[in-house]
């Protein structure tokens, strides 16, 4: 059953509507530009004028509470739109990755129940048509209407898909409403979670969830009006839609790209004076390889990021030397990124430690021992659970996997290896599905993996666990620089050198390149392929 949201005065601003947020924003910042994209510069008055436009269009389509729109489109200012739009009419919008293709639509389609949804027809040169042309007709049965945002033929593609087809530009011509049949406490926004499954969880938020992060990460990171964001991360995944909701909380000017590329955000950044934004490690990384000059970006002062790729520990301290602060942060689709970050201010050790600082006043975190069940106290390792007023109201459609996410307190069960600071910070160490368990003991991946990049034949490692005859032992995988050599015994000779024997992994496999999944919050190493892949070397070795 999905929880009920938590109505209690703690959650202001929480408390108020989607509609209300904007209507906020626009009494308190009005004409000031709250996206920037391409040509066009929209007020904070001209996205409230839009949405309610948007509004009123999908309500005369008979769209109201609880019924399911889908987007499946990549970042524009009708993508904000239609969210706001949509929670106007207490609707349900339905995040879709404009990477995925004719499988993971229609299932996500069909599963949500949607009955309206928005695409971009060939935006880059993809065929979004013709993919639903190509989908199980029984799977978008749901679907009554489809909404073209810029080109295509209305009357073509209704023919073709047998639905009935208008554009977005109708929508946004209907009258504003001025009517709100949102609450703060009903589900709103449908995140599917990321990671490497074949059926991903809809992951449920309510209007109250949404409105009261933005305005704790906004506080936390003390952003102001003064502020210029790039988003250059996708609006469909929580890491990018978390970061424009808080530049709207705060008065703070959004620049949009569509979707990422190197040299167009670069232009952005320098033509817009950009002082922040928030990116995966390989995102940044990509940006200022392709900047020859030391401080390319003069107006960027600091970015969130998230790290992801295991070669790219030392980002911080190289982009530090040209002019950017990293500041690490965590989080997830099931309580909202940026749910802990560290602070701007700290130093560089401590600002690239993935974790951070709770960022809601009444947020809680704590940690439960692996083996035992037990909480443990400051510094030790466990299971990261956390409470607030972030958090979904559970998985759409999957009582049971709700029910099995939090605990009888109400506290969401993350499934992250990590341990809890005396001053209350939390530092996170991995994925609980990741953390070895070699010789009785518990061990993060990552303290292997940090102390074998060390060597000076390694540009990267993963170490995952692999079951063995006499008990589970660890495999380390790494790429290796340019013009390096690999050699299992030297690495294990390296390893037994500063590590316990336990840690020392049992084999080494040279690989080309990680298995990955790119997620709309990021790249992420496919472990359970190499896994996999280790296996079958241990077992053709033998």
């Amino acid at each position: 059953m999905i929880r009920a949201a938590n109505s209690s005065s703690d959650c202001d601003p929480g408390s108020t509507t989607l509609a209300r947020f904007l209507t906020q924003a626009v009494e308190a910042y009005g004409s000031r530009p709250a996206v920037v994209w391409n040509d066009r510069t929209l007020s904070f008055a001209d996205l409230l004028h839009e949405s309610a436009s948007v509004a009123n269009g999908l309500s005369e389509l008979g769209i109201g509470r609880g019924d399911r729109v889908a987007i499946w489109m990549p970042n524009a200012p009708a993508w904000l739109a239609l969210h706001f739009a949509s929670a106007m009419l207490g609707a349900i919008l339905v995040a879709i990755n404009p990477r995925f293709r004719s499988h993971e639509v229609e299932d996500i389609i069909g599963r949500s129940g949607s009955r309206l949804l928005v695409i971009w027809p060939n935006f880059g040169g993809v065929d979004f048509i013709g993919m639903l042309d190509e989908m199980d007709p029984h799977l978008l049965g749901p679907i009554e209407y489809v909404v073209l945002y810029g080109e295509g033929s209305v009357d073509v593609v209704g023919d073709r898909l047998r639905k009935r087809v208008v554009s977005y530009a109708e929508l946004a011509m209907a009258a504003p409403t001025a009517i709100d049949h949102g609450s703060s406490v009903i589900g709103s926004n449908i995140f599917t979670t990321s990671g490497t499954t074949s059926a991903p969880k809809f992951v449920l938020h309510s209007q109250q969830a949404i409105v009261a992060h933005a305005s704790s990460v906004a506080k936390a990171a003390s952003y102001s009006p003064d502020i210029v964001h790039l988003l250059s991360l996708p609006l469909c995944g929580i890491f990018g839609f978390v970061q424009a909701m808080a530049a709207l909380a705060s008065g703070s000017c959004l620049v949009m790209q569509a979707s990422f590329d190197i040299k167009g955000a670069a232009e952005l950044i320098r033509a817009n004076n950009v002082t922040t934004l928030c990116a995966s490690d390989e995102m940044l990384a990509r940006l200022f390889a392709a900047s020859a000059e030391q401080v390319p970006f003069p107006s960027l002062r600091w970015a969130c990021f998230g790290s992801f790729s295991p070669e790219l520990s030392d980002l911080p301290s190289q982009l530090a030397e040209r002019g950017v602060r990293l500041v690490s942060v965590y989080g997830s689709s099931e309580m909202q990124a940026i749910f802990a970050h560290q602070q701007v201010g700290a130093e560089l050790p401590v600002r690239a430690v993935p974790g951070g600082h709770l960022v809601a006043p009444t947020a809680q975190v704590r940690v439960r021992d692996i083996s035992t069940g037990d909480l443990v106290g400051h510094s030790t390792a466990g299971e990261l659970e956390v409470k607030g007023p972030s958090l979904m109201l559970g998985y759409f459609g999957d009582d049971n996997a709700t029910a099995q996410a939090f605990t009888s307190d109400g506290f969401f069960r993350t499934g992250d290896l990590g341990r809890v600071l005396p001053d209350g910070s939390l530092v996170f160490m991995g994925r609980m599905r990741d953390v070895l368990r070699l010789g009785g003991y518990l061990v993060a991946p990552a303290e292997i993996e940090s102390y074998i990049q060390r060597h000076r034949s390694v540009e990267a490692c993963q170490v995952v666990d692999v079951a063995g005859p006499s008990g589970t032992v660890a495999v380390a995988f790494v790429t290796l620089r340019p013009n390096e050599r690999f050699s299992a015994a030297a690495l294990e000779e390296f390893c037994s050198e500063r590590l316990a024997k336990f840690k020392v992994p049992r084999s080494f496999f040279c690989i080309d390149a990680f298995p990955v999944a790119v997620g709309p919050n990021g790249t992420k190493v496919q472990r359970t392929k190499l896994r996999e892949i280790a296996a079958q070397r241990i077992a053709a070795n033998r």
